[in-house]
């Protein structure tokens, strides 16, 4: 049985019959998966993704090719997890996808327990990387609610210095930028140093070094 609670399945494949068994399959392990024709069918629908989802794309789809969908996907919604199917020896486009992100790239026809093996690693994939994406959105909007003064600070408490250093180097009192540091952590959600530098970094914010200490007068 395939563990997706929570998580969404979807199928791209242009060919009915084989759209047709793999639900069958799927179905049979316990999911509900939804099929699609085309690329830019499930591109549309793609926005209304809430949630960890696995996608089983065919590499020889009309239009758009399924490596073709795969590149919009990591533009658009790179926390899906993606899994090729395809009915050729496409090592080229195997090469392609793995170096782009798919979990795996499956030779038609495909041996059940393998597919299920690929679609679990797949689900695993989904969901850790939906749990970054949120937990990346909960630190957004925490940082959002800092002021630019606190935002400058946290900069400078970032890169390890001391509230007496920081007060130096922003023109301002040693109680002041205290005042701040706690603020800061208040409403970021930390309870130390450590946790913020984890948080700054997924968003991408940098320490603001020190300047450069100028060179004794002989």
């Amino acid at each position: 049985m395939i563990a997706a609670e929570g998580v969404s399945l979807f199928i791209v494949d242009d060919d009915p019959s084989v759209r047709t068994s793999l639900t069958r399959l799927l179905r049979a392990e316990g999911a509900d998966p939804e099929s699609f024709a085309s690329a830019e069918d499930f591109l549309a629908f793609a926005p209304s993704i809430a949630g960890p989802a696995v996608a089983l794309l065919d590499i020889g789809l009309p239009g758009k090719s399924g490596l073709d969908l795969h590149a919009r996907l990591q533009a658009t919604r790179p926390e899906v997890a993606v899994v090729f199917l395809t009915g050729h020896g496409d090592v080229p486009g195997a090469v392609t996808s793995m170096k782009r992100g798919a979990v795996d790239f499956l030779l038609k026809p495909v041996e059940a327990a393998t597919l299920i093996a690929a679609l679990s690693r797949a689900i695993d994939r989904a969901r850790a990387s939906w749990s970054e994406k949120s937990t990346k959105k909960d630190i957004a909007l925490a940082y959002g609610e800092l002021t630019p003064r606190e935002r400058e600070v946290l900069t400078h408490v970032i890169a390890g210095k001391r509230n007496k250093v920081i007060a130096a180097e922003i023109g301002t009192t040693e109680k002041t930028v205290k005042v701040h540091r706690g603020r800061i952590m208040e409403k970021m959600r930390v309870k130390s140093v450590a946790e913020l530098v984890r948080a700054a970094d997924k968003l991408g914010i940098k320490p603001t070094p020190s300047p450069p200490k100028e060179p004794r007068t002989p």
